[in-house]
């Protein structure tokens, strides 16, 4: 939703980025989607505040390592407020498209394991180590060179053909020149980035079928409940630590993570588990007692005197995604062309003509003169309460009724506030 900073009216936001590890190469027709970041929102140099400055809590921790062991935590804060963010399993046959391109199904059920040595066996010839490899200036001479920049893990769910997919985290590769993948067996390649969805955490690498032993199947998240017993798989403090199997249960089938991507601000849905996930766990993993894949492991709150509080999205919400990532290579959402801040951010200076029984909803800050928001009549300045009738309290709000309840095409309905009156647009989303 970035839009064109010719009319930007006050400084650009600051972005704090606390791990630099993340990354993803791309086609030169995809949009770039930095990593997931702390946001430090700004209008003007009294919003300039240090990175701490008032969020309280816990720490939440991208499951990721980086090159050097005391680095290793990279840290995002989870404050105590709804808008405080950080900043995303009977055999079932494939499926196959018009364009003969096969997608991914859940599994109701398989074989059950006379006991979780059995089936941790089997999953864990799918797990594999991922290293993002970075390009790094060197010395005066400014010659560059190719250099590990963090490590996580990947998970094999499909062979079609002559090529095997893994699935792992967006954060896991941002940003990489080169993925380096290491089997389970220890033997490495290299992979191919398919694609990568910034606001899901979400990307497929391709590698060559015949690194693939084996295929770990999805599961159907929906069925799951708390007390189920889960197993983590992945490679937590690194490649040292490859395979590394943890047990748990589920804790919350359903918690609902603020997180701040540089593709904006999102609410993520994931799976509580007191598996333990570590730094180096992000893109591997969680399994039911049937072997299979119910998670992909991306999150884990650390704080001191905080045990057990793991994350990982849920297999439902991922199968879509990279069914859509190895079809066209990118996730297509529509497109309103504003860029945003939510309403408690702005200077109050900047609000003397809204009423003040109107303390929530989102300010339009930028606007790209093309945009679908521009053709309808929106302009800087305008504070958007309600988007086809759901309550508009932040731009996680926005985005998320965006992304998830239209698509491109569609007709929407926006209330706004402009010079303190209400006002209706009707907006036709674009790609």
């Amino acid at each position: 939703m970035r839009a064109d900073e010719r009319k930007c009216w006050f400084p650009k936001k600051f972005v704090i980025w606390e791990h630099e590890m993340e990354g993803k190469t791309m086609e030169d027709n995809q949009r770039p989607e930095p990593q997931i970041a702390v946001q430090k929102h700004s209008i003007g140099k009294q919003f300039f505040s240090t990175v701490t400055g008032g969020i309280i809590g816990s720490l939440l921790t991208l499951a990721v390592v980086g090159p050097y062991s005391d680095t290793i935590l990279d840290q995002l804060h989870l404050g105590n407020q709804s808008k405080q963010t950080v900043t995303q399993s009977e055999t079932t046959k494939q499926t196959t498209s018009n364009n003969k391109t096969s997608t991914v199904e859940a599994k109701e059920t398989t074989y059950q394991p006379s006991d979780i040595a059995d089936m941790v066996e089997q999953a864990s010839k799918s797990i594999v180590g991922v290293v993002n490899m970075q390009q790094s200036n060197r010395g005066f001479s400014n010659q560059s060179q190719t250099v590990e920049s963090g490590t996580g893990s990947g998970v094999i769910f499909k062979k079609d053909g002559n090529s095997a997919y893994i699935v792992t985290n967006n954060h896991v590769i941002e940003n990489a020149s080169q993925v380096e993948i290491t089997l389970s067996g220890g033997e490495k390649t290299t992979a191919k980035i398919v694609g990568a969805d910034a606001l899901t955490d979400l990307a497929v690498l391709q590698i060559d079928a015949k690194y693939a032993s084996s295929v770990l199947e999805f599961g159907d998240s929906s069925t799951l409940r708390s007390g189920d017993q889960v197993v983590a798989i992945g490679n937590p403090l690194g490649l040292d630590f490859s395979g590394t199997v943890t047990q748990g249960i589920i804790s919350s089938t359903e918690r609902s993570m603020p997180v701040t991507t540089s593709s904006g601000e999102w609410e993520l849905n994931v799976i509580q588990t007191d598996a333990a996930i570590n730094p180096g766990n992000s893109g591997g993993a969680l399994i039911n007692t049937q072997g299979l894949l119910i998670g992909i492991n991306s999150l884990k709150i650390s704080e001191s005197g905080v045990e057990g509080l793991g994350f990982a999205i849920p297999s439902n919400d991922v199968i879509p995604i990279v069914n859509e990532l190895i079809q066209k290579g990118k996730i297509d959402r529509p497109y309103l062309g504003v860029s945003l801040e939510d309403l408690e951010q702005i200077p109050a200076q900047y609000l003397q003509d809204l009423p003040q029984n109107v303390t929530k909803g989102t300010m339009v800050t930028n606007l790209d003169d093309n945009s679908a928001a521009s053709k309808a009549g929106l302009k800087v300045q305008d504070v958007i309460i309600s988007f086809n009738g759901s309550k508009i309290e932040n731009s996680s709000d926005l985005r998320k009724n965006l992304y998830t309840n239209v698509k491109i095409g569609d007709k929407v309905n926006l209330e706004i506030y402009r010079n303190g009156k209400l006002q209706k647009i009707t907006v036709t989303l674009s790609k």
